[in-house]
């Protein structure tokens, strides 16, 4: 997606919106990650992997994502929609849109549909500690940022 979350304008040379090319090396990317997580493999960088299924808010097509998770809790996963620290990333966008339409496959297990629900104040506060505990890079990462991110709680639908 070129439209920039935070402005409303379209991406081009120096908005920081990424070109064509390097669009669709995401998209090389994520699918070869995907396949990983689907034969069990679902690990990057000491973090657990999980495929985010989203529709598009726009296009109303399916969107696969590979993104980091922590447990909340039997059967709860927490994300975090960090997206670079200027604007939401497009799957964030996607799943608030489309709530109701979101699931996740963890490593060798098939789909399970998810509710959504972005955390605030201190429930936000919980979530994140447990989080930079866990990675201490995201509050490195975090502090970096010009906004908070949002951290959303996925539980079975």
């Amino acid at each position: 997606m070129t439209q920039d979350q935070q402005t409303g304008s379209r991406g081009g040379r120096g908005s920081g919106a990424p070109g064509a090319a390097s669009r669709w090396v995401q998209r090389k990317m994520n699918a070869r990650t995907n396949r990983k997580i689907r034969r069990g493999r679902g690990r990057f960088m000491g973090m657990d992997l999980l495929i985010l299924n989203t529709v598009g808010r726009r296009s109303g097509r399916p969107r696969e994502t590979p993104v980091t998770w922590f447990t909340d809790g039997a059967d709860t996963w927490l994300i975090i929609a960090s997206g670079g620290g200027s604007q939401h990333p497009d799957w964030y966008v996607n799943l608030m849109a489309h709530p109701d339409r979101a699931s996740i496959e963890l490593p060798g297990r098939e789909a399970v549909a998810v509710r959504p629900h972005r955390l605030e104040g201190a429930d936000r506060e919980q979530a994140w500690q447990r989080i930079v505990d866990a990675q201490p890079r995201y509050a490195k990462y975090q502090s970096k940022a010009e906004k908070e991110y949002p951290v959303i709680r996925l539980s079975p639908r």
